[in-house]
């Protein structure tokens, strides 16, 4: 038994742990911040890493300092039934509804539609579909060679191509973010915006989901320790988020400094293919293609490893390859309906289940505080479920907000929660409960001395 891991192991799954992250989100959403903040990228930035580094890395320490083996055990802290519909929630969310149909279609509008007439967009999405969920699945089989696959090969792989674009972007700007025109939206809440911008890369719900194969890796390269389990999942950790931070940071200034010579685009894969075909024209969009699938492919592939292996925990009686074949066959078949409706779709669904993922990891790493006290879990979480609901119900389309029973609630929201037309009412409820579970648990415990 092993009492660390070696140095070379710290790197490769560090980089596993980035290329598990990093997908179809992460390269598009900074790009189309940058575009609509303009000068105000700064604040935005910091914003959106607060929640797409931040709050994933605290992500990764909970469940190290924890113990857990993955999302389920940690949310069984609030109550097992919830466990179950957390994690269910969880990883339909960034499975089969929503992160992996967007994977497939971010990497067939930006790397192959572009090539492609009017005509032939629609059949070849679905062929690229199968193709694409069938290699996904191939290389899924095997989880233990997921260290082999991401980090020693498909991950260096594309920090290479990324590197290559954004070197010359930066040797030759497009424009100065300084002079960049800033959207509305940016104008006096840019860090805000950029905090709820943070939440469309899913990575602080991903932290949870990919948990159990960081702790599986590292107990198969010799380390058997729980604690030391949990300090080796923060120093590789580190590594990941470190290289997030560099690059969310490159992309959206990319994208600020492109409105001198772009509009702005309706996604960021439009703009990114923009900027890729002004800088290196057809082989740019080759490079562009490369980097997009190969970010999307090996962000699948953990994916669905994390989701086949949590089900088998979940329901046992079926084995991982069923699993497997579900999250296989289902995103294949919703990638179809495009990006831009995948990403409509899934905003009310994240600003519901967000803040219950941050509290969740919050309470985990403040449980030392109140003694992991169930009471403190279960106050908190109900006070943020109810403001989480609000706060999903406002991110709805308008024909639907519209609606009595939901207008009523939404004006009520209004009138009680700060912060929530940033789309942030979830803060002060979630600080109530917390602070009522901890009074309500130290007083119990006072009254039974």
């Amino acid at each position: 038994m092993k009492e660390k891991l070696a140095g070379k192991d710290y790197l490769f799954i560090g980089s596993m742990l980035f290329g598990l992250f990093f997908g179809a989100g992460n390269l598009i959403f900074p790009i189309h911040m940058g575009q609509e903040a303009g000068a105000a990228i700064s604040q935005a930035n910091f914003g959106f890493l607060v929640t797409a580094v931040g709050f994933p890395f605290l992500g990764i320490i909970a469940l190290g300092i924890s113990q857990s083996n993955g999302v389920f055990e940690l949310a069984t802290r609030v109550n097992r039934i919830y466990a179950y519909i957390f994690t269910i929630l969880l990883y339909l969310v960034i499975g089969p509804f929503f992160a992996l149909p967007r994977l497939a279609t971010t990497s067939f509008e930006i790397g192959i539609s572009p090539f492609l007439s009017n005509k032939l967009q629609t059949p070849l999405l679905a062929l690229f579909s199968i193709l694409f969920f069938g290699t996904a699945w191939f290389l899924s089989r095997k989880p233990t060679k997921l260290l082999d696959y991401i980090g020693k090969f498909l991950n260096p792989l594309f920090l290479v191509l990324l590197g290559l674009i954004l070197i010359i972007a930066f040797s030759h700007p497009l424009g100065s973010v300084h002079q960049a025109e800033v959207g509305k939206l940016y104008q006096n809440s840019a860090f805000m915006n950029g905090f709820t911008q943070g939440y469309n890369t899913l990575d602080a719900l991903a932290a949870l989901a990919f948990g159990i194969i960081i702790i599986t890796t590292i107990r198969q390269r010799g380390v058997k320790n729980p604690k030391i389990i949990a300090k080796e999942t923060i120093k590789a950790g580190l590594i990941s988020v470190g290289l997030m931070a560099i690059i969310y940071t490159c992309l959206s200034y990319l994208g600020a400094m492109s409105v001198g010579k772009f509009a702005i685009s309706e996604n960021g894969g439009i703009a990114l293919a923009q900027i890729s075909n002004y800088y290196l024209g057809t082989f740019g969009m080759i490079i562009l293609a490369l980097i997009v699938i190969i970010a999307c492919l090996k962000t699948a592939v953990g994916l669905m490893s994390a989701f086949s292996e949590t089900f088998v925990e979940l329901f046992p009686k079926r084995e991982y390859r069923f699993y497997l074949m579900i999250v296989s066959i289902l995103p294949c078949i919703f990638a179809n309906i495009g990006l831009t409706k995948i990403i409509e779709l899934s905003v009310p669904v994240l600003m519901f289940l967000y803040p219950l993922a941050i509290t969740l990891i919050l309470l985990a790493l403040l449980g030392p505080v109140f003694q992991h006290s169930k009471l403190v879990y279960q106050i908190t979480t109900a006070f943020t479920l109810l403001a989480a609901i609000a706060d999903g119900l406002n991110a709805l389309p308008n024909p639907l907000k519209s609606l009595k029973p939901i207008a009523a609630i939404l004006n009520f929201a209004k009138d009680f929660l700060p912060f929530f037309s940033l789309g942030m009412g979830w803060i002060l409820p979630a600080v109530l409960g917390f602070i009522i579970g901890c009074l309500v648990h130290f007083l119990k415990r006072i009254t039974n001395k």
